[in-house]
């Protein structure tokens, strides 16, 4: 059977949304023998989050904060019919910052990520434009959203770069040492 490219967009968000959950009880184990010591040598299904660790309070199977997140971004998508970042910014605004209170092991998830809670802070309590609550943290969450920006706009590269750099400048300022504060012209040039 050929694969169409909507199989591929369907696979690819399914498969951020299965990974996200079996990675829930097993997270954050920097020690291998640890690790394994308590799942054993292979995971193959979901695993609920052991008492003292991340995610603590989650079943198996349920999604911690990024997948929270990454389905705003998709409602944001199929109801704007494409990446509209004052859409977005209005989701995080009433669905996801009133479920936190600064502190990492809260909100969504049980878990709140550097940037999120850096975001959270700077949009709700300084009362900064959504524009301008980035920070330096150096984290993988806007990662985990964008993939949704990247199915959505797949046949529009340059439509598609531009939107995961905005929207990734939503939670990540960008440093001017760094490669991705060049202008997406440099990678997508018209």
């Amino acid at each position: 059977m050929t694969k169409t490219p909507r199989d591929h967009a369907i696979g690819a968000i399914m498969g951020a949304f299965v990974g996200e959950a079996l990675g829930v009880g097993p997270h954050w184990y920097y020690d291998l023998k640890d690790l394994h010591q308590t799942y054993g040598d292979w995971i193959n299904d979901y695993t609920t989050p052991k008492p003292g660790r991340y995610h603590h309070g989650l079943k198996a199977g349920q999604s911690a904060q990024a997948g929270f997140i990454l389905e705003l971004m998709l409602h944001s998508l199929v109801e704007c019919n494409g990446y509209r970042e004052a859409d977005f910014c209005h989701r995080l605004d009433y669905e996801l910052f009133p479920l936190l209170d600064g502190q990492p092991k809260s909100g969504p998830g049980n878990y709140t990520s550097e940037s999120i809670r850096h975001a959270w802070r700077r949009r709700v309590f300084q009362k900064r434009p959504c524009h301008d609550i980035g920070s330096a943290a150096d984290t993988t969450e806007a990662m985990e959203r964008t993939l949704a920006i990247a199915v959505r706009h797949a046949v529009e590269p340059a439509l598609m770069s531009q939107a995961i750099a905005d929207n990734t400048a939503l939670t990540r300022a960008a440093k001017p040492c760094c490669p991705w504060a060049l202008p997406m012209a440099v990678f997508w040039p018209d």
